[in-house]
């Protein structure tokens, strides 16, 4: 029987019709939720970016993917604040074939920390915690549990050993374990360094926090995170893969051993990944987040300062570390970043947050990409801050290109050097390559009473090297292009 006849058949009697109208309301439930899914995967797909900077993002990707051997990418693009594309690229199972689609998630591994820290802050703006508080409040029996903070563990400064800084997942690590039996193995070892005084990226340190975080709202980890961030964001493909395994819709993990061909990557055991890996998504729910945290609209004002503020050592030496997050630059430009790994993922998160630019770029390969993708992607969004010697250098590039030349700007020897034939191989080689996504000094130098400067000039597929020499009356004496 089919909708139609199930709701206008004729009913012969009392206990048909309850049966009946039993049956059409448990299908009315299924369709409503197979709609709510549908609704849910078609928002997924976002394309309202420009065409041409569309296409500079798929070169990007094509680009990187091309080089590291990456069978898949997904990649969400955030723009004056708002989500404005995504794509997925490649193939997400490579045998049989299947296509990747943006719908499908993959893990993000370490980005997932900065949810945890951001339970953290939530807890604390409730007043049920504080930064400052020793861990061994809430955990008793780990080592110098008094003394570490809960911030020095969200800033890897607390001194807990990792009890994963391999970059391939061990046997031991198949079988399962509990955040508890992690915490009885690795935070009961005398510390690596006395608290606040270094800088060592520890996994071990987020078993911690996330164990806080359970023990103080007295929910579970994830049902916490799906209630204050994941479900407030419209988050809506958020999966634990520490405790399930992707599925057949999701994109497969794969390795390489050496050079050899893609291997289907083994799963790390449930519970290895809780609280510092266990996150998957879609880019573009990782996206909805990177659009929170430019907008500032989720926690208060002072957690986002305490999140995005990098942690000083004891002696004052900056960490480039926040609270979850990478503090740093990126052309000049405040960015606020993870990368994240588990077996035969590698995503990366980059959030230039002055700028409302973001890229989340997830791949299933070990050898990754995703940081590559993410970078070169958010800086071209952003666009460059160029000093007047890099304005200069990328200017002379661009006529080269074209095979033409100021040569007003030439010492008597580079004047010479550049004769026809240099001047039609500049032209020939670099002018097929286009417009640079990035242009930068890397280095400089004094030598021979000239100013010496490298440049990097990249492109999607490769990076070239500039190199000048310029006397103190502005006249180059050097300008050469390698790979």
């Amino acid at each position: 029987m089919n909708f139609l006849d199930m709701v206008c058949h004729p009913l012969k009697s009392g206990c048909e019709r309850v049966v009946s109208v039993f049956n059409f309301r448990m299908l009315l439930a299924v369709v409503l939720c197979v709609c709510a899914a549908c609704v849910t995967l078609c928002a997924q797909a976002v394309d309202t970016i420009d065409p041409a900077v569309k296409a500079r993002v798929d070169a990007i990707a094509a680009g990187v993917m091309e080089q590291r051997g990456v069978p898949s990418a997904s990649v969400a693009v955030v723009q004056g604040g708002k989500l404005v594309y995504t794509h997925a690229y490649g193939r997400a199972h490579v045998d049989p074939d299947k296509k990747a689609t943006p719908e499908m998630r993959y893990s993000i591994g370490s980005i997932s920390k900065q949810f945890t820290a951001a339970a953290i802050l939530i807890l604390q703006e409730e007043g049920k915690l504080k930064l400052d508080d020793p861990v061994g409040k809430y955990l008793p029996g780990l080592t110098r549990g008094d003394q570490v903070t809960i911030r020095e563990t969200l800033s890897h400064t607390s001194g807990y050993q990792d009890y994963w800084p391999e970059d391939y997942l061990m046997k031991p690590m198949e079988q399962p374990t509990t955040a508890q039996q992690i915490l009885d193995q690795w935070a009961r070892k005398p510390l690596d360094f006395e608290p606040g005084t270094q800088w060592q990226y520890s996994n071990t340190n987020y078993v911690i926090a996330g164990l806080i975080v359970e023990q103080v709202s007295g929910q579970k980890l994830i049902e916490f995170l799906e209630q204050h961030i994941f479900h407030p964001l419209g988050m809506h493909s958020v999966w634990d893969s520490d405790a399930t395994k992707l599925t057949q819709a999701d994109a497969t993990p794969y390795i390489r051993y050496a050079l050899g061909p893609l291997r289907p990557a083994s799963k790390e055991g449930r519970g290895w990944l809780f609280a510092a890996g266990e996150l998957a998504m879609t880019a573009h729910d990782l996206a909805l987040w990177d659009e929170s945290l430019m907008a500032r609209s989720l926690l208060e004002p002072e957690s986002y300062d305490e999140m995005f503020t990098e942690v000083k050592l004891k002696d004052g030496k900056g960490t480039h570390y926040g609270l979850g997050v990478s503090v740093g630059e990126l052309d000049g430009r405040r960015d606020i970043s993870h990368s994240g790994e588990v077996t035969g993922f590698v995503a990366d998160n980059e959030v230039l947050v002055d700028d409302g630019v973001a890229v989340a770029a997830l791949t299933n390969h070990m050898e990754g990409g995703a940081g590559g993708i993410a970078r070169l992607t958010a800086s071209m969004l952003a666009g460059q801050k160029r000093s007047a010697a890099e304005e200069e250098t990328l200017a002379m590039y661009r006529s080269l290109q074209n095979g033409e030349l100021d040569r007003s700007k030439l010492a008597p020897n580079l004047d010479a050097y550049f004769d026809a034939r240099t001047i039609a191989d500049f032209r020939d080689s670099l002018g097929p390559l286009g417009e640079p996504l990035t242009f930068h000094q890397d280095d400089m130098s004094l030598r021979g009473g000239m100013t010496f400067r490298a440049f990097k000039v990249v492109y999607p597929t490769r990076t070239l090297t500039l190199t000048t020499y310029t006397y103190p009356d502005g006249k180059l004496e050097q300008f050469l292009v390698g790979p």
